[in-house]
């Protein structure tokens, strides 16, 4: 099998698919002289343009500037798989876990900020590829059934469209023969082409009077005369409020690293599925897919059919968010192998176009959180690790809310006012991911230790088999 995948990686090409096939993103000049504004925001992926953009909103005459250190959509915003999702913690299982008393709460914030999010996209008339097809869940083999049948409980307790499909159901949907059950969420979900709508949103933000600056990376800040002062390769920017939404780049304090982790996670995309090819796969309502495996995958169909099919999570030394290793085939035979596993009916004559991997700011809470520097005029807002398509504009919007001092429900919650468990600095960040990932990689098919060691790492705060 092995020379099977490694064919089917012959030709691939070691980037983006989202980014590789669209017409380059409006490009902004490099920041050369100093300037002043009411609201810097450091980071030009979804959750800083979907900053500038409710900014600009709530305050026309908000004096808004936004820096990217490469270019627009550079980051994670260029490479998920992008299943939208009601969610803005990571799934409801994961706020459950771990906000029991807001659950009703956030799960109605997820409804709203979907709703918002599809008016903007009419609104400001972005083309983007979307499909409402909802997002599903499925057990591979019979030890996910009680992860679903939890899931479909925690659904329907707060106020969610789902149905639990049985085996013959689930195969009839999407027709993977390790499919035995799943929870489908209909309302308010579906897929996305994340290159088109970081686009569209990059186009809006200018529009709306945004000033925007690309190969322009934040260096340092400090508090000087009730301003933050934020130096770059060749200005300086005095800011009366700073948005940092960098993510896994954690750029701005070295405190923000001690909370978050930048894993990796690789994707696939084949090349288009002919109309055989999709008969065989059934797949006609093009949900978002995740499984309940210890190491998920999670697929999708894009416009022109072809198959997503993520997962493989990974670490490299001193949080590395572009290692060169990830740029070539070797690193997505396991990953080829699952999905030949998943749909053993294309294995014979199927090759894929594109493989990469992508950052995922990942904390103990795996949802986004706020730390608070410069009296509170400078705010981190990060930590998405899925379905931050969608909740990087809630996580924008409240943080917004916090750097203006809004008196709002939102902002008096435990996930705005918290912040995750600590992660242990290099060289135990690095020994210890490395050995949790290959737990992972071998929990289910050989047990022992492996059981043991995810169990102490879940006891430390990481949900690492949500």
């Amino acid at each position: 099998m092995l020379t099977t995948a490694l064919e089917a990686l012959r030709d691939t090409r070691f980037t983006t698919y989202w980014l590789d096939g669209i017409e380059s993103v409006t490009e902004h000049p490099v920041l050369t002289e100093n300037i002043s504004c009411d609201l810097l925001i450091v980071g030009g992926g979804f959750c800083g343009l979907w900053a500038a953009i409710q900014a600009k909103e709530q305050q026309p005459d908000r004096d808004v500037v936004l820096i990217e250190a490469k270019s627009i959509a550079n980051g994670a915003s260029g490479r998920p798989a992008a299943i939208m999702s009601t969610s803005v913690m990571h799934g409801i299982d994961n706020t459950e876990r771990m906000f029991p008393a807001e659950v009703a709460e956030l799960e109605q914030y997820g409804r709203e900020n979907m709703d918002a999010f599809a008016q903007a996209i009419e609104q400001y008339n972005i083309d983007c590829d979307i499909e409402w097809g909802g997002e599903m869940k499925v057990s591979v083999g019979d030890q996910g059934l009680e992860n679903i049948e939890d899931d479909y409980q925690l659904y329907l307790k707060y106020g969610h469209e789902a149905e639990k499909l049985d085996k013959a159901q689930v195969q009839s949907e999407i027709n993977s023969p390790v499919f035995h059950s799943g929870v489908w969420c209909k309302n308010r979900s579906g897929t996305v082409h994340p290159g088109k709508l970081v686009q569209g949103l990059n186009r809006v933000a200018a529009e709306l009077g945004v000033r925007l600056f690309e190969q322009t990376p934040h260096l340092s800040n400090a508090y000087k005369n009730s301003k933050i002062q934020v130096q770059t390769p060749h200005a300086k920017i005095d800011a009366n409020k700073v948005l940092l939404a960098t993510n896994a780049w954690a750029a701005g304090h070295r405190k923000i690293q001690s909370r978050v982790a930048a894993i990796r996670d690789r994707i696939l995309v084949t090349e288009p599925l002919t109309p055989e090819q999709m008969n065989s796969v059934g797949w006609r309502h093009r949900q978002g897919v995740y499984d309940t495996r210890t190491q998920l995958n999670y697929m999708r169909l894009t416009k022109d059919n072809r198959i997503l099919f993520g997962g493989r999570l990974d670490y490299f030394f001193a949080n590395n968010t572009d290692p060169e290793q990830d740029k070539k085939p070797e690193p997505y035979v396991r990953l080829v192998k699952s999905f030949y596993r998943t749909f053993p009916q294309l294995k014979e004559d199927i090759r894929f176009s594109h493989a990469w991997s992508g950052p995922i700011g990942l904390t103990t809470r795996m949802a986004v959180h706020y730390q608070r520097y410069h009296q509170g005029n400078m705010v981190f807002a990060g930590g998405y690790s899925g379905f931050g398509v969608t909740a990087s504009r809630f996580g924008a919007r409240v943080g917004l809310a916090i750097l203006d001092g809004q008196d709002l429900p939102e902002t008096k919650m435990n996930f705005a006012t918290t912040v995750p468990n600590y992660i242990p600095p290099e060289p135990f960040r690095w020994i210890g991911a490395k050995i949790t990932m290959y737990a992972l990689d071998t929990m289910d098919e050989r047990g022992g230790w492996r059981k043991l060691w995810v169990r102490m790492v879940q006891k430390m705060g990481f949900p690492i088999t949500l």
